[in-house]
């Protein structure tokens, strides 16, 4: 292997990092995944991004001066030009984390960072389910709810970098909070907001004495996540297959929107709505049909991502390569 062919990849989440290593993406060579843990700050996460690393070249007996560049991925808000975290609401105690300053100190190589919608949208758009499509929209649908935007083939960052965060847009004057904002796209229609709502949900349940799977989840002290709502759909729990109907519903008035605005030929949708499928993107679909403008809405189909767990993966690989 060539000197300096190794392209490092880091998706920061709020959830879990991930660190791989490739010399020709989308494919790995290694990975190293672990928990965030952002309630105890950047320090421990950015140690183990470093360790990883480390140890995955030590693993093929390379060092540093076997890497090419890094690309880290993660949640918006960042600057991504001096590659600074800015405390997104799934990593709120990483505040103003310069991680690419950091990581070329320690590396002595280039750094990229990019939004992860912006990085999820280059790598359907490069090698899933967004390949051929000039005008594309990239969902990011997990703990957080943003998107990322192919126009003419090119990514579009907007003038502060700050294009697709459409997870902060207001749907209703109260209700969930996602990105600091009661009643928002991301409180509803996220991950993380389908699991305030199941909880609401269960709460009202439990009143009427209404049978739910996810009643047993809060008996065992645990907070309900959207992969409880999906597993108890699956066992024909009726509350969960409401609550997915619903969030579909919603989930179609936000790319309704996108749709009239954008003109994409294809929405893309990752996290949440790959585990789930038509089962949450056919509500979707029917409002798109009714609420968009017929000839935008004819043609753009909503697909979930192609990549499928292997998305973050080849994000971070894709700001590697720059993008």
């Amino acid at each position: 292997m060539l000197k300096r062919d190794i392209l490092v990849g880091v998706d920061i989440g709020g959830t879990k990092t991930a660190v791989l290593v490739s010399s020709a993406p989308p494919a790995v060579l290694g990975r190293i995944e672990f928990p965030t843990r952002p309630e105890k700050g950047a320090e421990p996460a950015v140690r183990l991004i470093k360790k990883a690393v480390r140890r995955m070249l030590a693993q093929r007996r390379l060092d540093g001066a076997a890497i090419r560049t890094i690309g880290v991925s993660c949640g918006g808000p960042l600057d991504r030009i001096r590659g600074v975290i800015q405390a997104p609401p799934n990593l709120s105690t990483w505040v103003d984390i310069p991680i690419k300053a950091i990581l070329e100190d320690e590396f002595k190589v280039e750094c990229h960072v990019e939004n992860d919608a912006n990085a999820g949208a280059v790598a359907e758009h490069r090698f899933g389910a967004g390949q051929g499509c000039r005008n594309m929209v990239f969902i990011t649908m997990g703990t957080g709810f943003g998107a990322g935007i192919i126009t003419d083939g090119h990514l579009y960052h907007g003038t502060n970098d700050m294009a697709g965060e459409i997870g902060h847009v207001r749907l209703t004057r109260s209700g969930p909070i996602g990105y600091y904002k009661a009643g928002s796209v991301e409180g509803w229609v996220s991950g993380g907001g389908m699991a305030q709502v199941a909880t609401r949900m269960v709460t009202a349940a439990q009143k009427r004495e209404e049978a739910t799977i996810l009643t047993e989840v809060v008996r065992k002290g645990l907070p309900i996540t959207a992969r409880d709502v999906a597993l108890a759909a699956q066992k024909g729990d009726a509350l969960a297959a409401r609550l997915i109907h619903s969030t579909g519903k919603r989930l179609g008035g936000v790319l309704a929107i996108l749709v009239d605005i954008l003109n994409p030929e294809r929405i893309v949708i990752g996290g949440v709505a790959m585990r789930l499928g038509d089962t949450l993107l056919d509500p979707a679909r029917a409002v798109i049909q009714r609420e968009a403008l017929a000839t935008p809405a004819a043609a753009c189909e909503v697909v979930p991502a192609a990549l499928g767990e292997s998305i973050g993966d080849v994000a971070a690989l894709c700001v590697a390569m720059g993008l």
